[in-house]
């Protein structure tokens, strides 16, 4: 793996970690098929606690991969994972070059 890959690997890492994750994949796949949800509109359609639901969806935001907005008392969550896409594209551009 040459430097340039092996750097972006790196940068990667935080979202390869968070998407590891049965729950969070679940979280995910959940708000691409509904939209914008709250805590508890999430944690009505797993299995998981309120407070294990909030956990998860700290990591996701933190990693970057989901956005939260406030409306009043309510906090919505939706996906945002434009620049983690990209940054996997560029791992896997960077991959195939050195590899290839």
């Amino acid at each position: 793996m040459g430097k340039q890959a092996l750097q972006i690997f790196r940068e990667s890492l935080p979202i390869l970690q968070v998407l590891s994750d049965p729950h969070r994949q679940d979280i995910l796949l959940f708000l691409s098929e509904n939209g914008r949800k709250t805590v508890n509109e999430i944690t009505e359609q797993l299995i998981l606690s309120r407070p294990a639901v909030s956990h998860h969806l700290k990591l996701l935001k933190n990693a970057g991969v989901v956005k939260v907005e406030q409306a009043g008392t309510q906090r919505y969550y939706e996906l945002s994972m434009q620049e983690s896409v990209e940054l996997l594209r560029r791992l896997l551009t960077a991959l195939e070059r050195d590899c290839l």
